[in-house]
């Protein structure tokens, strides 16, 4: 078995941040005798200092060829860890092997100088990625060309926007073959069309043989890329594996199943009619932590009216957890008077695959938004079949839905 081509062994990152103690109210004696006790000594000031773990034992390994997406909430120190694997921030404690030349891009125009032009900063910020002259040289048109800026290509680059940027540095890091490529998420910097040009380039270069490292928080993007995962929380790696696999972890961990919520009540201002519960139940009425796959189910919906409404209609939507929608479901509009209620959406035999689906509320009157609620619970399928006869239970590469069609076999001759 290859060795890895890069190792990190119990990777820690600690940071001292300091605070300044907010100033407490003070009568004019206390002000008059503090700055008369000035006059003889010096105050140090009034600061608190507290250590902040960016990275907390981490360790992993990736081969060469592997496309590595690394995924996590802001602040879940996804950005130090490029930051210590390219670098450029040295760790606490932990040891880093990397086998193969590394080109970083970490922050728009990083390694260009402002005042020398596209041009120039081509040669520079590849002699700074560890490459010769001439081997910049045989990819320099193909690094204009991949950039855009032929027309801008001999203007200092203080004047091109971060977009333009963006586009030059991630040409010359993906174009001068390193063994190991990071890019973080400066890629949100170009439009859609670059971005897909990006993700061409990145997928080309894993292609080659070449390792990725591509933070991002564009779910898509790094379920099209990569094929293993990390995912980062509070600077601890909590899942580490198929890319596919550590997306779901994520995207399941900020949002609680459905089983039997309560909402708080928006305050300033209080809407018209507000959602107050959320339980998913069998057709029975009894509570589900999961729906077996194939089995009925139901959602009610607890709801407060705070006045009188003439259209009041409330929609159930499912969309997968990257945001796909599958179906929503309404009801009809009718007036409503203040008070307390609840809805039934009754699943009528559509069946999902196995897996989390986010679900979405909507109350609105004569077509104008109450309230929208989003992201905030999770319909669990789970892979217990309930299902007889000849229905085949099939896993979620095969669709969404497990419903069969209608299916005849005629002979025609």
């Amino acid at each position: 078995m290859a060795a890895p081509i890069i190792t990190v062994e119990h990777l820690t990152k600690r940071y001292i941040l300091r605070h300044q103690q907010a100033p407490r109210y003070t009568a004019l004696r206390d002000v008059l005798t503090d700055k008369a006790r000035t006059l003889f000594r010096r105050r140090a000031p009034r600061t608190t200092t507290e250590e902040f773990l960016a990275l907390d034992d981490v360790s992993f390994t990736v081969n060469a060829g592997d496309r590595v997406g690394i995924i996590g909430r802001n602040g879940a120190g996804k950005s130090t860890l490029l930051k210590v694997l390219s670098r450029i921030v040295e760790p606490t404690k932990g040891r880093i092997i990397i086998e193969g030349r590394v080109a970083s891009l970490l922050e728009v125009g990083t390694g260009f100088h402002p005042e020398l032009t596209g041009r120039e900063n081509i040669f520079l910020n590849g002699s700074i990625l560890g490459m010769g002259r001439a081997e910049i040289a045989a990819k320099f048109d193909e690094i204009v060309a991949f950039a855009e800026v032929e027309q801008f290509l001999d203007t200092p680059v203080k004047r091109y926007s971060s977009g333009m940027y963006v586009r030059l540095a991630f040409a010359v890091a993906a174009h001068l073959e390193p063994e190991i490529l990071i890019v973080d998420e400066v890629l949100a910097v170009g439009d859609a069309a670059f971005q897909r040009k990006c993700l061409g380039k990145m997928e080309s270069v894993a292609g080659e043989g070449r390792t990725v490292l591509f933070v991002s928080h564009q779910m898509d993007a790094v379920q099209r890329l990569c094929n293993k995962g990390l995912l980062l929380h509070k600077g601890q790696l909590i899942a580490a594996g198929p890319m596919e696999k550590v997306v779901d972890r994520y995207l399941q961990h900020s949002i609680t199943t459905a089983t039997d919520l309560k909402f708080a009540p928006p305050v300033d201002p209080v809407p018209a009619a507000f959602t107050t519960t959320l339980r998913i139940e069998d057709q029975h009425g009894q509570p589900l932590p999961e729906v077996p796959i194939g089995s009925p189910w139901q959602a009610r919906i607890g709801f407060t009216v705070e006045k009188p409404l003439d259209g009041f209609v409330i929609a159930l939507g499912i969309s997968t957890l990257l945001d796909l929608p599958i179906r929503t479901s309404w009801s009809l509009a009718r007036p409503i008077d203040p008070g307390r209620y609840e809805a039934i959406f009754v699943n009528d035999g559509i069946h999902l695959t196995a897996g989390p689906y986010k679900l979405v509320i909507g109350l609105s009157d004569q077509g104008r938004t109450l309230q929208y609620v989003p992201d905030q619970a999770t319909l669990s399928i789970s892979d217990i079949s309930t299902l007889t006869n000849d229905t085949r239970i099939v896993n979620s590469k095969s669709g969404l839905l497990i419903n069969q069609m209608t299916t005849r076999i005629q002979r025609l001759a």
